[in-house]
């Protein structure tokens, strides 16, 4: 694993401005459909934060580490670990201040838009360094495994002196003393240590990616009757060229009526059900060796080998060759 690629978030500090005015605000939604999946994904954060697989964990990782571990949702305008006993004081100083609250948000943006799969680190205007690794299903992010909060080397007296300043400058009436008290308790690893500490948390998110699928299977399976006969009609047809209004046929709704109804009670819309439902079985066939990718493609209802490559990528984050070459032997 590489080292953390530290981004500073924001060096211009007089760029950031009071919260009530800034322009740190959740934006509205492009489409309804992009709101609800925004809702659901922000849902299922939620449902994996009270889970008990990651309430140990966590329990775990800030017991071993001493670092603070939150599970945040991919658009996030909260601060991370409010409340924690393992929260950083300095970080919890800042939060109380409106221009370093803003600051601390916009790292939190700098994780949530950095590109790439692996640990996204930033660093704050204080100098410390907070990390998110991505959770996802496939090549859909849902959230970040947060930590953080530390100094990959040691603060200096110059340092403290220059982040007091920018406070001043920002219209904080500083009590020094409670400053560089917190500003000097912060945690110092090396970035070795660190680097540990997010391979630890990379292997987590995977782990959480496979509850993920658990859980949305679990919150399928609490659904109306016609969902629940839909989706036994959807197994037994899955290969056939199914069409939504096929299925709305076979539990006698209207093509309409059951496409909110599929969408509210699964999460997911007809299409994307299908396709993972299709996915699922292609995995249980590409333990066969002796099957073809593109036999298998055809076999559980796709129409052209490239739709079937790219649906699989996306929902399993590989090709179905890359997957079945990672299978056991």
């Amino acid at each position: 694993m590489s080292p953390p690629v530290i981004r500073r978030a924001m060096p211009r500090f007089a760029r950031f401005v009071p919260v009530a005015t800034s322009r740190l605000v959740a934006p509205r939604p492009a489409s309804y459909a992009a709101g609800v999946e925004r809702a659901a994904n922000k849902q299922l954060i939620e449902a994996l934060t009270q889970s008990q697989i990651y309430q140990d964990y966590e329990r775990a990782f800030t017991k071993t580490t001493g670092l603070p571990l939150s599970l945040q949702p991919l658009e996030s305008w909260q601060v991370p670990h409010a409340g924690k006993k393992s929260a950083n004081p300095f970080c919890a100083l800042m939060a109380e201040q409106n221009r370093a609250c803003a600051a601390c948000l916009q790292a939190q943006a700098e994780i949530s838009s950095a590109a790439g799969a692996g640990p996204r680190t930033v660093k704050c205007f204080a100098g410390l360094c907070d990390t998110g690794v991505p959770v996802s299903v496939g090549e859909e992010v849902l959230g970040f495994l947060q930590t953080g909060q530390v100094f990959l080397r040691k603060p200096t007296r110059a340092q403290f002196n220059r982040v007091a300043q920018q406070l001043v400058d920002w219209g904080w009436k500083v009590d020094l003393r409670r400053l560089e008290e917190s500003y000097f308790q912060t945690r110092v690893i090396t970035p070795a240590q660190y680097e540990s500490v997010l391979r630890l948390l990379t292997i987590f998110a995977q782990h959480l990616a496979l509850v993920s699928n658990q859980l949305l299977v679990r919150r399928a399976n609490a659904e109306p009757p016609a969902v629940t006969r839909a989706k036994q009609f959807i197994a037994e047809h899955q290969a056939d060229e199914l069409s939504l209004g096929d299925v709305a046929k076979a539990v006698n709704t209207s093509t309409f009526y059951f496409c909110k109804l599929f969408k509210k009670a699964t999460g997911l819309n007809f299409t994307e059900y299908l396709s993972r439902i299709r996915v699922e079985k292609a995995k249980n066939l590409l333990l066969n060796p002796n099957l073809r990718v593109s036999e298998i493609a055809y076999h559980v209802g796709f129409q052209s080998l490239t739709h079937f490559n790219r649906v699989f990528r996306k929902l399993a984050g590989q090709s179905p060759s890359e997957y079945r070459d990672r299978l056991p032997r």
